[in-house]
C-alpha cells in the first residue's frame, strides 16, 4: 500500500491497486446506498492491498448517520449470509477503549446486543427453544487491562464454547466522507487496534478456531493522508501534477514530523458513535434472531 496512506477498508485498498489480479469485485447500487463485495482469492492479492483473504462487503450510504432501516436490513442480511449454517452459541464482542469515545463503538454495539446464553442455561423455559444462544463481551484495550484482547476472547470463548465470533471494532478511513458513512464486514476476522496503527494479535480463525466475522466503521482519517490529498487537489489546480506525488510525501513527512501521528475524527463523534452503535446492534440482533428479533426485546428487555 501505497505511504502514508492508511485505511481499514478493503474498498480503499483496491481503489489504490485496482490494477491487481487476485481479486473479484461485485457492485451493486440500491436507493439511498450501494454495496461492493470483494473477494480477495491469493496471497499475492492479500499482500497487494494488506489485507487477509477473505470476502470484504462494504455498505456505503451518505445519510446512514441520519438514521437507516435500509441499511440496517442490508447489514443484516449481509451478516446473515456470512453465519449461515454457523448453528450454536454466538459470541459477539466490543473491541475497543470506551473511554475514548472514537474507539468506543465496539463497547457500546456489545452493549445493546440482546444476550440469551444464560437465559437458555438457567431459565430454558422463559423463551423459546430455538432462540439463539447469544453471549457478549467487551474486553477493553491492552492498555487499561494489561492483557491482550485475543486472550480475553480467547478466555470467553474456551467458557461459551461458540461456533461463530462476531467482533465489532472502529475503523480507519482514507476520506473523510465516509467516516460514519460506511460499515464494512468481513469474514476473515481482524487485528485489534489496526485503526489507530496499534495492531496487536490478530483475531482470526487460525487464533481462535472459530470463524470470526469483523463489522466495522470508519471513524477516524490520520492527518497525513488528508494532507495527502489536499496536496494532490491543490497540484490539480495548480497545474503541477508531474509532481504530485513528490510533493505529497513532502507534505505527508512534514506533518508526521511536526505533529506525529495525528488522528481526527469529527466533532459531533459522540452522537455518531450513538447512532452506529445502534445501527449495527440491530443488525446483529436481526441477524442472529431472525424474525424473533422483536419478540425477543420484548420478552428479555
Amino acid at each position: 500500500m501505497k505511504a502514508d496512506i492508511r485505511t481499514d477498508l478493503a474498498m480503499e485498498a483496491r481503489e489504490l491497486h485496482a490494477a491487481g489480479t487476485g481479486v473479484s469485485e461485485q457492485n451493486e447500487q440500491r436507493e439511498g446506498y450501494a454495496i461492493s463485495r470483494i473477494r480477495i482469492e491469493t496471497d499475492e492479492a492479500a499482500k497487494a492491498l494488506g489485507k487477509a483473504k477473505g470476502l470484504y462487503v462494504t455498505i456505503d450510504a451518505p445519510e446512514l448517520t441520519y438514521g437507516g432501516a435500509a441499511v440496517t436490513e442490508a447489514a443484516a442480511n449481509e451478516l446473515s449470509a456470512m453465519i449461515a449454517g454457523l448453528d450454536g452459541t454466538a459470541l459477539v464482542a466490543g473491541l475497543g477503549n470506551r473511554a475514548v469515545t472514537p474507539d468506543a463503538l465496539g463497547p457500546r454495539t456489545a452493549e445493546k446486543i440482546l444476550v440469551t446464553r444464560h437465559i437458555k442455561q438457567y431459565m430454558a423455559d422463559a423463551i423459546p427453544h430455538h432462540v439463539r444462544s447469544v453471549c457478549a463481551v467487551s474486553p477493553g484495550v491492552l492498555g487499561v487491562t494489561g492483557i491482550e484482547t485475543m486472550e480475553m476472547i480467547k478466555g470467553a470463548a474456551s467458557s461459551s464454547k461458540p461456533a461463530v465470533i462476531i467482533a465489532i471494532d472502529s475503523l480507519a478511513s482514507r476520506r473523510t466522507e465516509r467516516i460514519g458513512c460506511t460499515i464494512q464486514l468481513c469474514d476473515a476476522g481482524l487485528q485489534p487496534g489496526a485503526g489507530v496503527g496499534n495492531a496487536r494479535s490478530g483475531l482470526d480463525r487460525q487464533s481462535m478456531g472459530v470463524p470470526v466475522i469483523a463489522i466495522g466503521v470508519p471513524l477516524v482519517v490520520y492527518a497525513s493522508t488528508i494532507s495527502r490529498d489536499t496536496v494532490g487537489l491543490i497540484a490539480g489546480e495548480l497545474g503541477l501534477m508531474n509532481n504530485e506525488e513528490s510533493i505529497k510525501e513532502l507534505a505527508a513527512k512534514a506533518i508526521s514530523e511536526k505533529t506525529g501521528e495525528l488522528i481526527v475524527t469529527p466533532k459531533e463523534i459522540d452522537a455518531l458513535i450513538g447512532s452506529m452503535s445502534a445501527i449495527l446492534s440491530n443488525a446483529i440482533n436481526m441477524a442472529l434472531f431472525g424474525t424473533d428479533h422483536a419478540e425477543l426485546k420484548s420478552l428479555i428487555a
